[in-house]
């Protein structure tokens, strides 16, 4: 893919809310938006990571906050677009191009629409290679690169500068932040070079997303009929192993809003065996996934939901009772087997008593 138009939003879509285990917002209302901005600027240049020229600046942008809220506070062209203004105003710098900082959900149209309309590339990759929940999972401070300067806008307008020490006070004063002033905000951070995106990002997610989301859209129906498919695209990508972990039933869920982040459980039973139950364990994403009590997958593995009537991916916030269910699990891009980064995404790190096994090794119960 050369460019990203209004004609892949979907798909980019469809996409984005498989690898965003259950996080990023619901994507319909970013898809309506960047549809519209997108027939009207006409197609973002998407450029690949290789292809930044070392000298180029480039800053990412997205939305912080609870997904649930965005059923409600819908989010507009005006948050992002005036995000990455004052972020050239403050800073001093032009922005030679815009970089997803996660694939997940509604977040991942939000970098090819602010393009078109500032008339500059978006970058082919981004900052997880899904959805995890908080600043210093991305590869970006992984990497090396500051969070900070950033600017954060809600939805009335307001913005404010951010300027942190490192990627853990960050994430504490940007999640404050968005609990004040909303509940969800937009963010431009993590100002970096050419150089920096080509070390730090993970490469050619928009186009696998859109890939991927063209996929289940083609062949929409039982995700039984599509598995094959699915198969092959996945194990041809560097996220390699994919495996179905479950299939069965919502026969319960609860979340609540904590801290700005959804927070609950969900149970899945067996259709073949009632007494074989999946419990997952969710903050804004699909954490850990087990079955009667072992471990099956936890992050930074993939952790995937879709409806299996119709293979459509299924986010944390629009689970509900009696959902007939496929799960997923597929194994984390590289950026995630250091031990640096998985300090910062291994289960413990989300307070879960429990080592993380790539999902290769785990055999299932």
């Amino acid at each position: 893919m050369k460019t990203i138009g209004a004609e892949h939003i979907k798909d980019l879509c469809n996409g984005a809310a498989f690898l965003a285990t259950g996080g990023g917002g619901d994507p319909y209302i970013s898809q309506l938006l960047a549809e519209r901005i997108l027939h009207q600027y006409g197609p973002a240049q998407l450029i690949s990571p290789d292809d930044l020229p070392d000298e180029a600046f480039v800053v990412s942008i997205g939305m912080v906050g609870a997904p649930t809220v965005t059923l409600e506070q819908l989010p507009t062209v005006d948050e992002a677009i005036s995000a990455l203004n004052r972020y050239e105003a403050v800073t001093d710098k032009h922005i030679d191009a815009v970089i997803p900082f996660e694939i997940g959900g509604g977040n991942s149209t939000i970098p090819p629409f602010v393009a078109a309309m500032k008339g500059i590339p978006c970058v082919d990759g981004d900052g997880m290679g899904r959805a995890l929940p908080e600043a210093q999972m991305m590869t970006f401070p992984i990497y090396g690169v500051k969070p900070t300067p950033a600017i954060i806008v809600d939805s009335f307008g307001n913005s404010e500068l951010l300027e942190c020490a490192d990627a853990l006070s960050f994430e504490k004063e940007i999640r404050a932040k968005a609990v004040a002033m909303g509940g969800m905000i937009t963010s431009a951070e993590h100002g970096m070079t050419g150089a920096l995106v080509k070390r730090s990002a993970v490469p050619h997610t928009l186009s696998f997303a859109t890939k991927l989301g063209a996929l289940l859209r083609q062949h929409d129906g039982i995700i039984d009929a599509i598995e094959p498919d699915l198969f092959a695209l996945f194990n041809a990508s560097d996220y390699g192993v994919i495996k179905r972990l479950f299939t069965g039933k919502v026969v319960d869920t609860t979340r609540k809003i904590i801290s700005g982040y959804d927070v609950g459980t969900a149970t899945l039973q067996s259709f073949n065996d009632a007494s074989r139950k999946m419990e997952i364990l969710i903050r804004n994403e699909y954490l850990v996934a087990s079955i009667n009590g072992r471990t099956v997958a936890s992050v930074p593995d993939l952790i995937c939901i879709v409806e299996q009537e119709t293979a459509r991916p299924l986010n944390a916030e629009r689970m509900r009772y009696g959902q007939r269910v496929a799960v997923f699990g597929i194994g984390c891009t590289h950026h995630y087997r250091t031990a640096r980064a998985l300090s910062v995404t291994e289960p413990r790190a989300f307070g879960f008593d429990l080592d993380y096994i790539p999902l290769e090794e785990i055999d299932f119960p």
